[in-house]
């Protein structure tokens, strides 16, 4: 990774960007602030006035993340359900999260409080909440499709198998593992449960947690 000099320019969305870069690179594991340091040409004391340690780089990593996101998010345009509109937000979200090696990794259990991120919040539970949701259905609807979304995406960016000589999630590796005598329906089924279009697998499990949230909807909404 070439290393970028900042000068005086060294602040917390220039370390984040660093972070992202070297995460590319590296992965979460290879990621520590003496890393990012030398990546920005300056030694790692000089981090610590912005970044006090590695949870705080991972807190402006995601932040840098959601931002991404929030760009593009805006209220339904006329004629758009609430379904479609909230499928379009964490297909978003997942898209920036694989822009990154890790990126699902690095958001989850991050502590990101920007602007950006409550407006993405207020437009959802303002979405729902139109369509009929009561405000506490919505406020559990939010984290629960966000959920989903980073733990889907982290499973997904772990089937790569980079942390393995082999990749163990090779559909005709783990077919070999299973004793389909004992376990008939696991093993007719792993091609569907580790499906490698993993495009259509988290549409489909979106599509339950939507329907699933329909079903709450007043008779008359």
């Amino acid at each position: 990774m070439s290393k970028v000099r900042t000068g005086s320019r060294l602040h917390r969305e220039a370390i984040a960007a660093a972070g992202l870069r070297l995460l590319d690179d590296t992965g979460l594991d290879g990621l520590t602030m003496r890393a990012v340091a030398a990546a920005l040409d300056v030694q790692a004391p000089a981090l610590y006035w912005h970044i006090r340690n590695k949870q705080e780089l991972l807190d402006a990593m995601a932040e840098r993340i959601f931002v991404a996101v929030a760009d593009g998010v805006h209220a339904p345009a006329a004629g758009d359900d609430w379904m479609r509109w909230s499928a379009d937000v964490v297909r978003r979200l997942r898209r920036e999260l694989l822009r990154h090696r890790d990126g699902a990794r690095v958001l989850a259990g991050t502590d990101v409080s920007h602007p950006a991120v409550h407006g993405v919040i207020e437009l959802t539970l303002r979405t729902l909440t139109d369509a009929g949701f009561g405000a506490r259905q919505a406020a559990r609807a939010f984290p629960t499709l966000l959920h989903y979304t980073i733990g889907f995406t982290i499973e997904e960016q772990a089937r790569a198998g980079e942390a393995y000589p082999e990749n163990p999630y090779e559909p005709e590796r783990m077919a070999q593992t299973i004793d389909p005598a004992r376990f008939p329906l696991t093993a007719a089924t792993i091609g569907d449960m580790f499906d490698p279009d993993t495009d259509a697998a988290f549409d489909e499990g979106l599509q339950l947690i939507l329907t699933g949230m329909a079903a709450l909807l007043p008779a008359d909404s």
